[in-house]
């Protein structure tokens, strides 16, 4: 049958089986607005408050779901108003189609009204890129896109159409979503050689990253840290896959690692880095990273091989197959006097902090006990970041999401926004601090216009928290433009924009409210007033070896 280029980008979205978009209209996207507006009984459509909060709510209901997220936008600013969110996705591997609309085709390269090259402007940080200039290609073109976000390392594809392209006829015919080939990257003697590793180790320890969030691989990797008998640190991108109750896991390596965790790294004689990427904030000095140990390196990206560290064996392949098949060859093995070691650096080093306040670790110990641990937490990115990953137990991937990789302020309330709308049993709560709320605070209107019940808790302590840590630090308290102090009234702008709120000053009334925010099943935001000077701890100075862990007794020594 004949449809318009705009009905069949509805089409092929309804192949994909997509469910929910996320966007704003503009000019050059009218048609294919309007044809969405025909199938609004099968393509729910969120239109968010600015375009950057489209591509984060697409990227969160990725993560929360493991499906593509998809956002729209017109040309020109509504494109361009995309590439945080395109960029924010790209580092953390995250399936996402963003469709953009441009200028009609005699108009393109002419600094038309609205015109951008936003398949250029998106290069570097895409997986691939389309601009469709002929309605012949473009279901196709959307096909291959879906696939090419969802194969192999997800990311994001961007899919840029004339506007005369939306308005001219072509036969559409429906098809199938197919996935990409997939070509066999290991050999049979590359998972022998890490079984031959594993099964020499005296003192494992398991690195997991966001890979195994994405490849679905908990269990396996659960069930190789009882078979290795070896202790598990996680990324900020892998909280989840291991239970945060379980005896083995250690917490998060790195820069606000553990002191376990990175104690135990530096200690170890087999490094088992399972789809993680050997980050900067990982790793700190990579001349002295894991310096006593061989390092066996399991990833779907050949890229990632030996780019940041060394690897003396690896396997290029999915995690959850790779792990699949090392756990079938693998002997049971045991390792009393590590294992007992690291339980008493265990309780040696527990995180801590001051219980006499109202502080984030505790705002998150209580979030945890109101939750039963079952949330969604979704955050910006600072202090109350860190401590978020820090002080939640969390037991099941795809629970906890964050920019990693990019560190984008102002991700978390789309992306929660998103996730509710993907998962929408659970409860799904932004951990944001007053810097990063300001940012993108507007999405607000977008949850209550949909009356969409998640919980946007503030972290509020009228100053960059994150950046004023790093100026106490090392730079003599010389706080450069890091206070926030401007009588901002957060509770006000809440109510402004339709949602409920509250002001919480002490422990008590924190524990009534979130009680309080979880019962209303509506849009609510808890403005939480926290110490100015709270620090996050363990934390690694820059460059500095993860073995140089430091919290605030030794710097009371």
């Amino acid at each position: 049958m004949k449809l318009t280029g705009a009905e069949i980008v509805v089409a092929c979205l309804k192949e994909q089986e997509v469910d929910t978009v996320f966007g704003y209209p503009g000019g050059t996207i009218l048609n294919v607005y309007d044809a969405l507006y025909k199938h609004s009984d099968e393509i729910r459509h969120i239109l968010t408050s600015h375009e950057q909060g489209a591509a984060h709510a697409a990227d969160g209901y990725a993560r929360a779901t493991g499906k593509v997220g998809v956002c729209l936008a017109t040309s020109g600013p509504g494109a361009t108003n995309l590439v945080t969110g395109i960029a924010t996705a790209y580092m953390d591997s995250v399936p996402m189609v963003a469709i953009t609309c441009n200028v009609n085709l005699p108009l393109l390269g002419k600094d038309s009204f609205q015109e951008v090259d936003i398949a250029g402007v998106t290069m570097p940080i895409t997986k691939h890129g389309y601009i469709v200039k002929d309605v012949s290609i473009l279901a196709d073109t959307i096909r291959k896109a879906f696939a090419i976000a969802r194969s192999g390392r997800p990311g994001p594809v961007l899919v840029d159409i004339t506007k005369d392209v939306t308005a001219a006829q072509f036969e559409y015919q429906e098809k199938k979503p197919e996935a990409l080939p997939v070509k066999k990257k290991y050999e049979e003697e590359d998972i022998e050689k890490a079984v031959a590793l594993m099964k020499e180790a005296k003192k494992p320890y398991i690195y997991v990253g966001g890979g195994a969030v994405i490849s679905g691989a908990y269990q396996e990797v659960r069930k190789l840290s009882g078979l290795l008998d070896a202790p598990v640190c996680d990324t900020l991108m892998a909280k989840g896959v291991m239970d945060g109750h379980s005896d083995y896991y250690t917490g998060m390596i790195g820069m606000h690692g553990t002191k376990t965790s990175n104690f135990g790294v530096s200690e170890c004689d087999l490094l088992v880095a399972l789809g993680a990427r050997f980050s900067d904030r990982v790793v700190g000095n990579a001349s002295a990273f894991a310096k006593n140990a061989k390092v066996l390196h399991i990833d779907i990206d050949a890229a990632e091989i030996n780019k940041n560290i060394h690897s003396d064996a690896f396997v290029v392949g999915d995690l959850k197959e790779v792990l699949t098949k090392i756990n079938e060859k693998l002997p049971e093995q045991e390792h009393p006097e590590w294992i007992a070691h690291i339980k008493e650096l265990k309780e040696k080093y527990p995180l801590s902090y001051d219980h006499s306040v109202l502080s984030c670790p505790y705002i998150m110990e209580e979030i945890d006990k109101a939750t039963e641990g079952k949330a969604i937490i979704t955050t910006d990115v600072g202090q109350h970041q860190m401590w978020a990953a820090q002080y939640y137990k969390y037991s099941e991937p795809r629970t906890f999401l964050s920019s990693g990789g990019l560190g984008t302020m102002g991700y978390g309330l789309g992306a929660c926004i998103g996730a509710k709308c993907g998962r929408p049993e659970k409860i799904c709560i932004n951990i944001g601090g007053d810097g990063c709320f300001r940012m993108n605070m507007n999405e607000l209107a977008t949850a209550s216009r949909y009356q969409i019940p998640i919980i946007q808790v503030v972290i509020n302590n009228h100053v960059l928290g994150m950046v004023r840590q790093w100026q106490t630090l090392f730079y003599e308290k010389r706080y450069s433009q890091t206070v926030l102090d401007d009588g901002v009234d957060f509770c006000m702008v809440a109510k402004g924009l339709g949602c409920e709120a509250f002001r919480v000053t002490t422990k008590e009334e924190f524990d009534e409210a979130i009680r309080k925010a979880i019962e209303l099943k509506k849009p609510v935001v808890l403005d939480c007033m926290i110490g100015e000077d709270d620090k996050v701890f363990p934390m690694v100075p820059a460059g500095a070896p993860i073995s140089e862990a430091f919290d605030a007794s030794d710097m009371e020594a």
